[in-house]
């Protein structure tokens, strides 16, 4: 069950469990919709598991994997027997290396692995998702460490695969897919440290030496987002981290975020979180304090 839902919004408890919770879930228990900051990865062992990701329904059978990025709507049916490994994580230890928040983007709303799709991705996956499961559940020594180790080879493995997939640039040559990429995720990297500057459009193409037109359209085909979002959704992350703080009012986080005004960042946050940003705070303890 969900030990901790709040309309839409799920709190994941790692407890004594260094920010990675693993349920080994046997329940024919259904989850209605909802959300969590943590990433999620699921993996059934036995007999089908059902996930509806924005509204588009995912059907599991043993061994397929399917990875969550934080923030995604979603709700799950489970057979009347089976079970199937439910790994929820931390993300901030990863957005703290170069390159994986611009990843877990290039995931959204979800991606599914199966044998059948690409062998070569889930025969290293899957030993890896089952050795985190292991160290979780062992006794061991620096187990913790191995744990993210193995985490982080996971998603560097997922990573790649997905940001060298033939789809992003379909008509280019393998050695100009490369260069396209490679600035692109310098675009990203720029976005990521800057979100809450006032970056203009222009001055990303000028990164890129595109033109504006050519940029945008570029961008979305690589990314699956307008520039726009991509920036916004960055701001909103940022603001999540913010909220937390119990000695700052949500205007303060409006400013601070890169939000012109408390009316867009309220109207905006909840667009993307499903919930107000007085409310978020509330919802980690934290009453919010006036913006007068």
């Amino acid at each position: 069950m969900i030990e901790i839902l709040d309309g839409a919004k799920e709190t994941v408890s790692y407890r004594d469990h260094f920010g990675i919770r693993i349920y080994l879930n046997r329940e024919a228990e259904h989850y209605p919709i909802h959300w969590h900051t943590a990433a999620e990865i699921i993996m059934p062992f036995d007999n089908v598991y059902t996930v509806i990701v924005n509204d588009i329904k995912h059907v599991l059978y043993p061994g397929d994997i399917l990875v969550l990025p934080p923030g995604e709507l979603h709700q799950i049916f489970a057979p009347e027997s089976g079970e199937r490994i439910i790994l929820q994580f931390d993300c901030s230890i990863l957005y703290n290396m170069n390159g994986f928040d611009s990843t877990f983007h290039l995931l959204r709303p979800c991606v599914l692995v199966t044998a059948e799709q690409n062998s070569s991705l889930h025969n290293v996956l899957k030993p890896l998702l089952v050795d985190i499961k292991n160290e979780y559940f062992s006794q061991s020594h620096l187990r913790e460490a191995s744990a993210y180790a193995k985490l982080i080879q996971f998603f560097v493995e997922i990573g790649r695969n997905i940001i060298h997939e033939e789809r992003r640039f379909p008509h280019m040559k393998s050695n100009k897919q490369h260069k396209y990429i490679d600035k692109f995720l310098q675009v990203c990297n720029y976005m990521n440290e800057h979100c809450t500057e006032d970056i203009r459009v222009e001055d990303l193409a000028a990164l890129t030496g595109f033109s504006k037109y050519h940029f945008t359209r570029m961008f979305k085909q690589f990314m699956g987002v307008s520039y726009y979002n991509y920036l916004i959704q960055h701001r909103i992350m940022y603001a999540e981290k913010l909220l937390i703080d119990p000695n700052l009012s949500v205007m303060e986080v409006a400013m601070r975020s890169g939000f012109g005004s408390l009316p867009t960042f309220n109207r905006v946050f909840k667009t993307y979180k499903k919930c107000t940003p007085s409310e978020y705070k509330v919802l980690h303890g934290n009453h919010p304090i006036s913006s007068r």
